[in-house]
């Protein structure tokens, strides 16, 4: 009998293979007729089978893991290899559909807990409750009686609910993303970007912070994963920071804001960015220069807090003797330049697939390593790449089949609607700053721990249609989500990101949480402003573009350099507030509309008490 790791390793390796083939159509080019639906059910059964195994009740996986996981493997592939006949008898809820249903369900929700957590599991258990129950609710909420089986049915096996728009999305667009950082962090990119960064920027003050900035920037925009970038490039950067002087919890919040702010840079922002011009039908360069501007403020901010904190804290640079020659690091790491301009090429100037451009770009850095190294990967190698992107798959599928449930809900019972109507009355009583402070409080409430593309999937659908309602632009709707459910990585009392990093330094979690919310504290604020001011979206004329975009990048050098006087002594509590002062009205221009809403909260809690 194989061991349960060798199980976990096919499993996640049949993932990438599966996923893979279907972004090639090989499939169509062999001459089979599938429908994604199909192929679905075919990789959810594997994702649930491989978490059971992953995460296992004990010490090690055994017979029960093994024997759950293959229960939820056949529980979907049943789905799969039934759906095109299912499709056109969709009215017979005969027992071996719904019983299959409930099987397939239970045991991704169950792979789903283990995995990610309760938070998004106990969502999508009370999500199912309102639908079997929510004719019990009074007012507004309450909805129409549903049979167990016809709503078991429907998040099953239609493509309104499980096998549905999100896990297309995730198997057709994230996957070939995943798959190119994870070969980018086999073949040797983050010590590249990393090196890269260091003969750049290793001599300035504060070099090692600033190295780390950088290269978590370029890594994680691709990777797709704040905890993945962090583990990735945390266990060189961390080490550099604390040798130069910066303090354990300080080192590990750098490390974890840099991670996190690369999920929101462009060109790929963690592969989110094709899925947010997937949702609002939109071309993906719209979503690119939308983000382009907050994302450059986010880093400028973050560039010279921790040049601040080094000239505060008396942080030299690296002696230039112990950086790496430019020329020889170019020399050795050039190639990595070429997949990533191979993939904007395509992107931008061949309007391809994301997919496609994604695998085409992974294709080609392990053709070029491969010709530089006079040495093709071997087998273990190949399965190694296969099984590691799988591995990185499995949150993002079963999440994805959580979202499913979410929208089904939502869609079947019309809680949607309701939903919105609720948001939307929030903000014509209270004025649409209590919304949005709601809004952003719920944000970050829903997207404790799910990877970055999950937490978008996620709040697109709960939380954006009512900030739309609102007349918001959707770009900014959506985009105030996203940066609002990221920083719920950073954000106590769970805090990934910083959890992650902090283990990493050494340090202490909440220490290194405090120092990563005060080191993103820009990106608090980023979101209200282009609510109230698209210019900063780049969606205005070229006047009110220049004024905001002037306002916020000086008004957030200004809340930087306030980093500098913090803690050096009573003399300067007056430089301190005299900063926060200045910086708070060269903001100004952007938040002179939130005051009308702000006065209007004020009326009503001082009329209610």
């Amino acid at each position: 009998m194989m061991r349960s790791s060798s199980v976990l390793r096919v499993y996640c390796a049949l993932l990438t293979i599966l996923g893979v083939s279907w972004v090639a159509s090989l499939p169509q080019r062999l001459g089979v007729s599938l429908v994604t639906a199909e192929v679905i059910g075919a990789m959810l059964g594997l994702a649930v089978a491989g978490a059971f195994i992953r995460h296992p009740y004990g010490k090690n996986a055994g017979a029960l893991e093994l024997a759950l996981g293959a229960a939820g493997l056949g529980s979907w592939l049943w789905m799969a290899v039934h759906y095109s006949d299912w499709l056109l008898t969709m009215s017979d809820r005969s027992w071996d559909k719904w019983v299959a249903g409930v099987i397939a369900i239970v045991l991704m929700l169950e792979g789903l807990r283990k995995t990610c957590g309760l938070a998004i599991t106990v969502l999508s258990w009370l999500l199912i409750a309102y639908g079997l129950l929510g004719h019990y609710m009074p007012g507004s909420f309450q909805a129409e009686r549903t049979a167990f089986d016809r709503l078991t049915l429907y998040l099953y096996a239609d493509s309104n609910g499980i096998p549905g728009l999100v896990l297309s999305l995730i198997i057709s667009l994230v996957l070939a993303f995943v798959l190119l950082g994870k070969i980018m962090e086999v073949t040797g990119a983050t010590g590249f970007f990393t090196d890269l960064s260091m003969a750049l920027l290793g001599h300035r003050r504060g070099g090692p912070a600033k190295v780390a900035v950088a290269a978590s920037s370029i890594f994680a925009t691709v990777s797709g994963s704040t905890v993945g970038n962090i583990m990735s490039t945390g266990i060189v950067t961390i080490p550099l920071m604390k040798r130069a002087g910066f303090k354990a919890h300080q080192a590990a919040a750098i490390e974890a804001v840099a991670s996190n702010g690369g999920q929101i840079a462009p060109p790929v922002m963690g592969a989110t960015a094709f899925l947010i011009a997937e949702f609002l039908q939109v071309g993906y360069l719209d979503v690119v220069v939308a983000a382009l501007v907050p994302a450059t403020v986010y880093y400028f901010v973050l560039f010279h807090q921790v040049g601040a904190i080094a000239s505060r804290d008396g942080i030299r640079s690296v002696p230039k003797a112990e950086l790496p020659v430019l020329k020889e690091v170019l020399a050795k790491g050039w190639v990595f330049f070429a997949p990533l301009a191979v993939l904007v090429y395509l992107l931008f100037w061949k309007s391809y697939n994301p997919g496609l451009s994604a695998l085409g770009a992974a294709t080609l850095l392990v053709v070029l390593h491969t010709a530089l190294t006079r040495k093709a990967p071997s087998r273990a190698q190949w399965l190694d790449m296969a099984a590691g992107t799988g591995e990185n798959l499995l949150p993002l599928m079963l999440i994805g089949g959580a979202a499913g449930i979410i929208i089904g809900v939502l869609n079947f019972t019309g809680l949607g609607f309701t939903l919105s109507l609720a948001l939307s009355d929030l903000g014509q009583g209270y004025g649409l700053f209590a919304m949005l402070v709601v809004t952003a409080m719920l944000s970050i409430l829903l997207g404790m721990g799910m990877p970055t593309a999950a937490v978008y999937v996620v709040l697109s659908i709960v939380l954006a249609p009512a900030l739309v309602e609102m007349a918001i632009a959707p770009m900014a709707a959506h985009l105030f989500i996203f940066y609002f459910g990221l920083l719920s990585m950073l954000t106590p009392p769970v805090a990934v990101a910083s959890y992650v990093a902090a283990s990493l330094a050494q340090a202490d979690m909440w220490k290194t949480s405090v120092v990563a919310v005060q080191l993103a504290a820009v990106a608090y604020a980023l979101p209200f402003l282009w609510v109230m001011n698209p210019a900063l979206l780049l969606d205005g004329s070229w006047s009110d573009i220049a004024l905001v975009v002037t306002t916020v990048l000086v008004g957030g050098w200004v809340l930087a350099s306030t980093a500098l006087a913090h803690g050096a002594g009573w003399k300067l509590g007056y430089v301190v507030v005299a900063l926060g002062a200045g910086s708070a009205t060269l903001w100004l221009s952007s938040w002179w509309a939130l005051v009308p809403s702000v006065v209007a909260v004020a009326v009503k809690v001082r009329t209610a008490g």
